[in-house]
């Protein structure tokens, strides 16, 4: 199923769903930029723009999403703690700071983080265009290495104890989705 996102599409699809408040797969992003990079060397600048274009999407809609839930609804997604730490920040340092999040690797709650920005009222333009510029930053990082070690990395992503940590991984990523979808659709009494 993986294999459908190695592709200039697919990339773009895969990110906009990672930055998404319901797909769960962490750093799926990531392997899909090494895998295309180290098999398209040539196009290794093209990727991160990709992947960087689907993330701003996805967090749009993610966004949008917090924004009508209210601070409410948010409630619901992001502890209270967590809630008021974003608020802080966005008193502090406002909502650039805050889209700065782009450049944190898993497992930072990116998508809580973005719909909790929503909730609160974050200027959405500002925050996508400081998120889109940490995105490609961290995209095109990835990239450097990618082009650097990409070929060593699908030697030892072709190993059995990869593939079985793969395994693991994508077991963990449909549970994670499964309970994303099970808390979307189920409302609090």
């Amino acid at each position: 199923m993986f294999a459908l996102f190695l592709s200039p599409v697919g990339l773009v699809a895969l990110a906009a769903l990672d930055s998404s408040m319901v797909f769960f797969l962490p750093t799926a992003v990531e392997a899909a930029l090494v895998i295309l990079i180290a098999r398209n060397r040539e196009m290794f600048w093209l990727f991160p723009v990709l992947a960087t274009i689907g993330s701003v999407a996805g967090a749009s809609v993610t966004l949008a999403i917090g924004r009508k839930i209210g601070e409410e609804g948010i409630r619901r997604w992001v502890a209270q703690k967590r809630l008021q730490t974003v608020r802080d920040k966005i008193k502090a340092k406002g909502s650039v700071a805050l889209a700065t999040s782009g450049l944190m690797p898993p497992p930072f709650p990116l998508s809580a983080f973005v719909l909790a920005c929503g909730a609160l009222g974050v200027k959405r333009s500002t925050f996508l265009i400081a998120f889109g510029i940490a995105r490609l930053i961290r995209f095109a990082i990835i990239a450097t290495f990618a082009l650097l070690y990409g070929n060593w990395i699908l030697r030892v992503m072709k190993s059995d104890a990869f593939q079985f940590a793969v395994a693991v991984f994508a077991t963990i990523a449909i549970l994670g989705t499964a309970f994303s979808v099970y808390r979307i659709v189920k409302r609090p009494a």
